[in-house]
């Protein structure tokens, strides 16, 4: 029987012409929607959503004039936009308009539902191409150093989510929710980044005390500025490799959010996150949204996307450090057997209504 990489036996098909020209639009499709890409993620850079939205049609010279931009530039984004069908154009008076129901995809005030936040990742891989390309022929993988914006932007992408989403529906799926932390627990976040999250939990539960890791220099000091900032004597950050933690039955509680699938050695974190955890404590392990099987994801929306984050960033950094390289969408069926080889039990995988692109997986130690 011929195996799946056997081709000694195989005849390419007669190319079908209807289907060429289908694949001729989509291509076609895939090449604007890139090119949109880029330009919305300058239209919030700019704040040029943010001026038009709830404005009436108005003139280049009149948007660029509010958002305290040069007319030029700002006439030839209009011209793109409007040619993609994503702001309306009136030849005859020669305005713009944006509409409502773009605007809440694509201003400030959307919140996590924001996109054009997302929109940033489009340039900000695109610095890395090269990078990526040539790590196709060895399998080295693109190290964290090479994507000097990705924290920003990243801060971004979750911030308002967790803004938003953090001590409103997350804290409330937890055993014990909120009394539990009012009344204090030792709480560990691992791959806290800018510390945002930490610093939300900190501030609304003051008994409760607070560290974070992470690996990177620059998250760490950006997090201690926060929490400084924000008066938290309950939180501390510490530079550390998630792989090499050793503290050992110090915490009731320890979170990862988004973190787990970039890590080199995934089994060793989960594994020193364990030994972290008191017995019966409590990990929250926040993971994209994803199936293991990818039949499974080919119908999805966003899959394109995830997949995409993943070849650009999420697998890159840990093939770069000797790493399995999981990637963004390793999936539910993939992480519980994870936690389970790490020793955790009673995994419930759930989520929350307001988050619908994370998983959630509960587990005790």
């Amino acid at each position: 029987m011929a195996s799946a990489s056997d081709h000694s036996e195989w005849t390419e098909p007669e190319p079908d012409k209807a289907r060429g020209k289908a694949f001729l639009q989509q291509m076609v499709g895939i090449l604007n929607g890139g090119a949109m890409g880029l330009l919305i993620s300058i239209g919030h850079k700019t704040g040029l959503f943010d001026t038009m939205d709830g404005a009436p049609p108005e003139t280049p010279e009149g948007i660029a004039k509010r958002a305290g931009l040069h007319p030029r530039p700002v006439r030839e984004w209009l011209s793109a936009l409007a040619c993609a069908g994503l702001v309306e154009h009136d030849p005859a008076l020669g305005t713009f308009r944006l509409p409502a129901e773009l605007a809440g995809l694509v201003t400030r005030r959307a919140g996590p539902l924001n996109l054009a936040v997302q929109a940033q990742y489009v340039g900000l891989f695109g610095g890395v191409e090269d990078d990526v390309a040539e790590s196709f022929t060895d399998g080295s993988g693109v190290p964290y150093d090479k994507y000097p914006k990705f924290q920003a932007v990243m801060a971004q992408s979750s911030g308002d989510r967790q803004e938003r989403t953090l001590l409103q529906a997350v804290v409330p799926i937890l055993p014990g929710g909120a009394e539990a932390l009012s009344a204090g627990l030792d709480v560990a976040d691992v791959g806290c980044g800018s510390g945002l999250a930490l610093c939300l939990l900190a501030e609304a539960f003051p008994k409760s005390r607070f560290t974070g890791f992470d690996f990177s220099e620059q998250a760490i000091a950006a997090a201690r500025e926060r929490a400084a900032a924000g008066g938290l004597s309950n939180v501390s950050f510490e530079v550390a490799d998630a792989a090499e933690l050793s503290h050992e039955q110090d915490f009731d509680l320890v979170t990862t959010f988004d973190a787990i699938h970039d890590q080199a050695h995934p089994a060793k974190v989960l594994a020193a996150i364990h030994r972290m955890l008191r017995p019966g404590g409590t990990y929250l392990c926040v993971e994209p949204k994803a199936s293991s099987d990818l039949a499974e994801m080919l119908d999805e929306p966003m899959a394109p996307f995830l997949y995409t984050i993943s070849t650009m960033h999420c697998m890159q950094v840990s093939l770069a450090y000797g790493g399995e390289g999981l990637g963004a969408a390793w999936g539910e069926q993939k992480t519980v057997e994870y936690l389970e080889n790490a020793g955790f039990t009673e995994i419930e995988v759930t989520g929350v209504r307001e988050d619908r692109a994370n998983s959630f997986f509960i587990a005790r130690a």
